[in-house]
């Protein structure tokens, strides 16, 4: 089996081959790595050369051998839904199975508090929850905060402070949620400090579990 990985963070990569060689040790993973799409999307937004360049960069993992492709990047989560539609192989966004997940976890009228550390990403993520609740006969209420001066740490080389700031807004959001998201993937590391009794949903486990249920579902065999 080939996983295929598109990612905007290039720390990502090992990340996701770490969890790829424990969930399916015989599997092999195909990376790219494009900062400027995330730099592009901060900067004026997700726009049509954005959505060009995700769909080629799937395009060439797929003529890599990729079985699937999972995209690690909330923020242009929307131009990976489009670039699916016309992908030759099964493509996740890498939040779609978290939010379904926080609508299920957080149940009827719910609260839902989605953080991120880029104000790109929470419009992205917010409709996404929006979209995984219509369906509700009493849908949870989403909230969205930006973790100040996150970024900016990770951006600096700082991981150790981006995780502190990450866990501390965690430890907040809990006194007003049912369940948190932290709505990136590289947020996911500061979870296991925050130490709070509401659930805190995190994106790489469950996305690469999507990639790797859409890879089986297109033929190619998981060991198990």
């Amino acid at each position: 089996m080939r996983i295929g990985f598109l990612h905007t963070v290039p720390a990502l990569a090992p990340r996701f081959d770490a969890d790829l060689a424990s969930a399916v040790p015989d599997a092999t993973a195909v990376h790219v790595v494009d900062a400027e799409l995330l730099a592009t999307a901060i900067r004026s937004g997700v726009d049509a050369h954005v959505d060009a360049a995700v769909a080629e960069h799937i395009a060439h993992l797929a003529s890599e051998g990729a079985d699937a492709v999972l995209v690690t990047c909330s923020s242009i989560g929307e131009s990976v839904e489009k670039a699916a539609a016309a992908a030759r192989v099964p493509v996740v966004r890498v939040d779609t199975r978290m939010a379904a997940d926080a609508i299920e976890t957080a149940g009827a009228g719910g609260r839902i508090v989605v953080l991120a550390t880029l104000e790109a990403t929470l419009g992205p993520t917010g409709r996404l929850l929006e979209r995984a609740a219509a369906d509700a006969a009493e849908p949870p209420s989403v909230r969205a905060h930006v973790v100040p001066d996150a970024a900016a740490a990770r951006s600096a080389g700082d991981v150790e402070r981006h995780d502190r700031l990450v866990a501390e807004a965690v430890r907040e959001a809990a006194a007003e949620a049912d369940v948190i998201v932290l709505a990136q993937a590289s947020m996911a590391a500061a979870a296991d400090e925050a130490h709070v009794d509401v659930p805190v949903l995190t994106s790489p486990a469950s996305a690469l579990r999507a990639v790797l249920d859409a890879a089986e579902g297109a033929g190619s065999a998981v060991p198990r």
